[in-house]
């Protein structure tokens, strides 16, 4: 028989085998725990918010885009102006 079939029949091999895959099972779901955890898939859709804007809002070289960051502010003052219509009317 070769070596490595009589390894594959030891126990002590058996034994740092089966211990291996247990920390490397251990590691999986210690990973998991910590990416579907309530803070960090906050923090990862925060990440990717400020991410969307930046794109959004400068270009690739950081200039800011004037044309998208007036039309937010247009569309700001007319959501302001319509809520302060709307409390005056009311």
């Amino acid at each position: 028989m070769s070596e490595q079939s009589s390894d594959s029949t030891d126990p002590a091999a058996i034994e740092a085998e089966i211990d291996a895959t247990r920390a490397r099972l251990a590691a999986t779901v210690d990973e998991l725990a910590v990416r579907i955890h309530p803070k960090t898939i906050a923090q990862r859709g925060k990440v990717d918010a400020i991410a969307k804007v930046r794109a959004a809002t400068t270009t690739p070289e950081g200039q800011p885009r004037i044309e998208r960051l007036a039309a937010i502010g247009a569309a700001a003052m007319a959501l302001l102006a319509l809520v302060v219509w709307h409390r005056r009317r009311g």
